[in-house]
């Protein structure tokens, strides 16, 4: 009778065992190799090589092929082993010189590449291009904004506003004051065209005024709800009667905290005399140039994006009817939102960032 050839003993340790148990456990990718760690597991029980094959539906050869493996390379064995590819087109040199051009030089009739100007430059092709500068986060058609607080307080405001946010007093409300002045009631000169499939809303490029009004808002930090008020102008006066109604709004036992920038009708002496008569009231005051410590703009922000960008306002009260209809609609479902940069996380952020600035050689 024929015994065949003799089978070398295959063992695997904890280690090995536990690897191939998590490989064999793939549900989706590498199907491949989760098949050749069943194998190896099968085959360690002491299972002859046509067992595991009519086990696992595959041929004994198959088997076989990946038990030598395993015999001889242990888990690198399975392991699918590199596929030669196309050759480069590519240098690394040529992907050098791009990289180097786009953050050192401009073309000369631009102050910025295009993956266009790019590619006549330096050779290459407009997708080669686009793929270098993939690889290695470059946008040159993009430029983003920044501004610096030259405030001698910074760092101590900075450490008051985050405080407030992060560990806010007991038995108090933080509210977000600011105005958004000279919002303009805009109407279009020409009827809007409405959106249908496969076209978007068309206006018209010009418009007519008909005024403008000045929103004042007091953001509660907490709950995110907003106390909101009209005014025809933003000075002293209108600012005092907000705080008025701030007064009249909050339960009288709670202490108010109020975060504002450093507009001059904030500090006149007015002012001044009412918080004396008010003494829950206390004032934290933004570094100058730092408004985006007041959460209140975030609130501006969406108020512009969601109602007033696209708005078509005939008059100033219909102006201020839609403003009010979205007060009164995030007030019935607030989402507040919610501050998690500390103020020593926000001032390592800054000095990061001045280092590099003073290193660009700019």
């Amino acid at each position: 009778m024929r015994t065949g050839r003799p089978i070398a003993p295959l063992s695997v340790t904890a280690e090995e065992r536990e690897r191939l148990q998590e490989w064999a456990r793939r549900p989706k990718t590498t199907q491949a190799l989760a098949l050749r760690s069943r194998i190896v597991l099968e085959c360690a029980a002491c299972q002859p090589n046509m067992v595991v094959a009519g086990k696992l539906g595959i041929t004994h050869q198959t088997v076989g092929k990946w038990r030598q493996r395993f015999l001889e390379q242990r888990l690198d064995g399975l392991l699918d082993e590199p596929r030669p590819g196309a050759p480069r087109q590519v240098s690394d040199a040529q992907i050098e010189r791009v990289v180097r051009m786009t953050l050192e030089r401009t073309p000369a009739d631009a102050t910025h590449w295009s993956t266009r100007a790019m590619a006549r430059r330096s050779g290459l092709s407009q997708t080669m291009v686009s793929r270098i500068w993939r690889a290695f986060a470059l946008q040159p058609h993009r430029v983003e904004g920044f501004k610096l607080s030259k405030d001698p307080l910074f760092v101590e405001k900075v450490r008051d506003i985050a405080g407030l946010y992060l560990n806010p007093p007991d038995r108090a409300l933080v509210l977000c004051v600011d105005e958004k002045a000279q919002i303009q009631a805009l109407d279009r000169s020409q009827p809007l065209l409405p959106m249908r499939p496969g076209q978007a809303e068309r206006r018209s490029a010009d418009y007519v005024r008909h005024g403008t009004i000045n929103l004042f808002a007091a953001l509660d930090a907490k709950a995110g709800t907003v106390i909101g008020e009209f005014h025809r102008r933003h000075r002293t006066a209108e600012f005092k009667s907000f705080l008025e109604t701030i007064d009249a709004a909050v339960p009288s036992e709670l202490e108010l905290h109020l975060i504002l920038d450093n507009y001059g009708t904030h500090k006149t002496a007015p002012i001044k005399r009412w918080l004396l008569r008010h003494p829950r009231f206390h004032l934290h005051f933004t570094p100058t140039g730092g408004s985006w410590l007041n959460l209140v703009e975030r609130w501006f922000a969406l108020l512009t994006e969601k109602q007033l960008r696209r708005g078509v306002h005939r008059s100033t009260r219909e102006l201020q009817d839609a403003i009010r209809s979205y007060l009164d609609h995030h007030n019935r479902n607030p989402k507040p939102f919610i501050w998690t940069k500390t103020a020593d996380q926000i001032l390592e952020s800054v000095a990061r960032f001045c280092k590099r600035i003073s290193n660009s050689g700019h």
